[in-house]
């Protein structure tokens, strides 16, 4: 990533979020909104910004969303209580105040990524003049903004979809039909390949068709748009990669905030399953995600540049395999459902390795193997308290629950700046 040259970019939406101030004093050697916004340079900037807004540090988007899901759904385990905010997450229940700090920057870091994403949809077309790099821009565009918009309908039951004072609140439904036009904008886009002139500033690292396609698949499943789903994850290609990268300037937020020091959370024994759940002690998918190295790395977090996936083929393949079960296509979901099971060449390398299912051949067994699989396959991608409302596990107010919460409280930070607006918080 290239922080210094961009770091300007990063700052915009900071700027353009302050509303009054003691003292004025200008930078001359900071560039101005008006630059930023008004010139094509500034505004493929802001691509590397968005990739910064949501990877960068323990009050990143990614290491929130990955810390809250998997403190809520049992994935992970505080080593240290006087990690206090933590600690709620993990106790869960009414003990998450409004207040948790890992509830507010995952609300504050999603919603200034939707910010950022707007402001270039805003911009672009009537900057950038040549339209193969108008198209990529805006690509990217559609696609972080979509990505925003979906991570928060994961963990809140209403959000605001745009950016004003006293913004409107849309319920998770809408975000989430709002993040499936959103990424159908970026394949529209995504007609025209993407500019040479684009990719040379912000990477490879992310293969936005297939990556469009694989959030496009997610949001639909979460939706119930069987069909839509089952269309987009079978249009990816699994030998395909997206990443977010790091390095030692901007490390992995979950190895160097959380693993390497061993003082603040790890992963739980067995993924957190057990019963019918508990994975078989051949799954090769122990050793990957579970067995530590010599810094106490594990899965995508071994290391300050271990790159962190934004979908895996699994998950695809997974999406499928739930799709035909629903639709009551047993033997298919099973032949679906068999392909990550005994798989031995993920891109990833997360390879189970195992004998093909067989269970019972009736559609409730089937998809609760699906839900075990998911929750192995896609083990701290912070997917599984989506998963585990979807699945209708046992939640808060059930016996021996599963998951802590069913959505978060809203941050006291946006009740005191939105009163009139903030919806009550759900009870747990």
């Amino acid at each position: 990533m290239k922080i210094k040259k961009y770091l300007s970019y990063l700052l915009l939406p900071l700027l353009l979020l302050v509303v009054s101030c003691e003292q004025d004093i200008p930078n001359p050697n900071a560039a101005t909104d008006e630059q930023i916004l008004n010139s094509t340079e500034g505004l493929i900037g802001m691509i590397n910004g968005m990739k910064y807004r949501y990877t960068a540090g323990g009050a990143s988007g990614l290491y929130s969303g990955i810390s809250g899901n998997g403190l809520t759904t049992r994935e992970l385990v505080v080593l240290n209580a006087g990690n206090a905010d933590l600690a709620q997450m993990e106790n869960g229940f009414d003990n998450v105040a409004p207040s948790n700090s890992v509830i507010s920057n995952l609300w504050t870091n999603l919603n200034l990524l939707r910010s950022d994403a707007q402001k270039i949809l805003d911009n672009a077309p009537g900057v950038i003049v040549d339209a193969g790099t108008r198209s990529s821009v805006l690509a990217y565009a559609y696609f972080f903004n979509a990505l925003s918009v979906g991570t928060l309908a994961q963990f809140w039951e209403q959000v605001p979809l745009t950016t004003e004072i006293d913004a409107k609140f849309s319920s998770r439904t809408a975000a989430l039909e709002e993040a499936v036009r959103l990424l159908g904008e970026a394949s529209t886009q995504l007609n025209t390949p993407l500019s040479p002139a684009v990719t040379a500033k912000v990477g490879t690292d992310i293969d936005l068709p297939n990556a469009v396609r694989a959030l496009s698949a997610r949001y639909n499943l979460m939706l119930g748009n069987l069909d839509a789903a089952s269309a987009a994850a079978s249009a990816v290609d699994l030998a395909s990669k997206s990443v977010f990268k790091f390095d030692n300037i901007i490390p992995n937020p979950v190895f160097r905030s959380s693993l390497i020091t061993q003082n603040v959370y790890d992963v739980r024994m067995l993924f957190g399953l057990s019963g019918a759940l508990e994975p078989d002690p051949a799954d090769g998918r122990i050793d990957f995600y579970l067995t530590p190295n010599a810094n106490s790395g594990k899965g995508f977090f071994t290391a300050d540049d271990a790159s962190v996936p934004v979908y895996l083929p699994g998950e695809m393949i997974l999406i499928r395999a739930e799709v035909l079960a629903r639709q009551d296509k047993v033997g298919d979901a099973v032949t679906e459902l068999n392909k990550v099971l005994t798989k031995t060449d993920d891109t990833f390398g997360v390879n189970a390795g195992l004998p093909a299912y067989s269970g019972a051949m009736d559609k409730d067994a089937v998809l609760q193997e699906i839900y075990k699989n998911r929750c192995i396959e896609l083990f701290m991608s912070g997917l599984k308290l989506e998963d585990s409302r979807r699945f209708a596990r046992p939640g808060p107010n059930d016996a021996n629950p599963e998951r802590t919460r069913n959505f978060y409280p809203y941050p006291t930070v946006e009740r005191d700046n939105n009163p009139d607006n903030t919806p009550a918080d759900p009870p747990v």
